[in-house]
């Protein structure tokens, strides 16, 4: 079976969402798909609901009251949900749900497109599993020390990685999958793309066949193909497109005649207004660079972070921004996509993004589950055009700025 999604498709019910070729007969019987509007409904280990609570969560979110329970059925799902909703604790608490405390083996892989990803996985996997003692947590990724990999996977039941890592450790036989339950893809669209799929192809065929695997992420790019190896008889949880920008976010531009005229428009809004925390996306490392060098020629406290950095600087970057040591941001697409920063009141989008799906990976970062949130984008006459397209694509409003942008921080 291939499933191919084309987002372009103005249809939305699942027949026309997803064209199937060679279609097969469904093994299982239709799984029912039911909501949990509380998280005490759910069954689910006394220790991790006190995770969940200590975390900070009440109630479960949307894609959390549909999304947790297939999971630990042990179904096989392909998940869409907008930014800042709760996604990744959703596959967390259907994850550690199935662990089986006694086994010190791996039990579960989730795999992540970034470094940064896995590191924010492993964030939210170790607070929600606070109280489960017997649960420990390993990341494999690129750029680190191997032997350290390999000396962490002992006694790990959870493996968070890059495909790279991951393969490599599986493939020298110090990875141990005898015992895996569970792939997690997250961020699926970017790693069912033409560059990573071959890594992930790999990984599926070194785990055992009866595994189950769950695709997340918040846009899927057009004709993704899905082979039956991948997948078997998954249940389906999406939305429209034109329900993926974030109810709490309000978005704004300001029209700049010219690009040279962005850095004096930019000094002059953090002068007008007064923001806890905040991120300015740009479109290439050199221009992150240069406008870190010019802010802080005006005296404003700001870093960066882009591919072109060493791990260990960006995982810095990373820990300081998290815990309000730095105000302002600057990055690349490289933290568009999962890392959930809860002061960040506002981006910025200096460059409007080359593509839609970073617009709503970018704008994802502010606004996280449903707390209030702005996205600002700098707009040459070219990029207007561009947002006259984000605009159309995703059915969503991007208003001129009013003078009273303050208020609404």
């Amino acid at each position: 079976m291939i499933i191919l999604m084309d987002l372009n498709n103005t249809s939305y019910n699942m027949g026309s969402m997803y064209n199937i070729e060679d279609k097969h007969e469904d093994k299982h019987e239709k799984y029912e798909i039911k909501e949990y509007f509380d998280f005490e409904d759910m069954g689910l280990k006394e220790n991790l609901l006190r995770g969940i609570y200590a975390y900070g969560f009440e109630k479960p979110s949307p894609i959390q009251t549909k999304g947790i329970m297939p999971i630990i059925d042990g179904k096989y799902v392909i998940a869409q949900s907008q930014s800042g909703t709760g996604k990744t604790a959703t596959f967390t608490i259907g994850m550690l749900q199935r662990i089986d405390d006694n086994i010190k083996e791996p039990q579960a892989i989730v795999v992540a497109n970034t470094r940064e990803l896995a590191n924010q996985i492993v964030y939210v996997t170790e607070a929600l599993s606070l109280y489960m003692k017997e649960v420990k947590v390993s990341v494999c990724i690129g750029g680190t020390d191997t032997g350290k990999s390999i000396k962490d996977l002992q006694g790990s039941q959870i493996i968070v990685g890059t495909p790279g890592r991951i393969n490599m450790l599986i493939k020298n036989n110090k990875l141990n999958t005898n015992y895996l339950k569970l792939l997690i893809v997250d961020e699926a669209d970017e790693l069912l793309s033409n560059s990573f799929i071959p890594q992930l192809k790999e990984m599926v065929e070194s785990i055992p066949e009866e595994s189950q695997i769950c695709l997340f992420s918040a846009t899927m790019q057009n004709k993704i193909g899905i082979t039956k190896k991948f997948m078997v008889d998954p249940v389906y949880i999406l939305v429209n497109k034109d329900q993926l920008t974030l109810d709490g976010i309000r978005q704004f531009y300001i029209s700049i005649p010219e690009e040279n005229w962005k850095f004096d428009t930019l000094c002059d809004l953090y002068n007008m207004i007064s923001i806890s925390q905040s991120i300015i996306y740009v479109n290439g490392k050199k221009k992150a660079d240069w406008l870190q060098q010019e802010l802080e020629k005006k005296d404003f406290m700001v870093s960066v972070i882009h591919s072109d950095m060493s791990m260990v600087e960006r995982t810095q970057v990373i820990n300081d921004f998290r815990k309000g040591k730095i105000r302002i941001l600057i990055a690349t697409d490289l933290i568009a996509r999962g890392i959930d920063i809860q002061q960040v009141s506002i981006v910025l989008n200096y460059d409007v993004p080359m593509d839609k799906e970073s617009y709503i990976h970018r704008i994802g970062r502010s606004g996280r589950f449903g707390r209030k949130g702005v996205a600002i984008n700098f707009a040459t006459k070219r990029e207007e055009k561009q947002l006259d397209e984000i605009k159309m694509f995703y059915h969503t409003q991007i208003e001129q700025m009013p003078e009273n942008i303050e208020e609404l921080l």
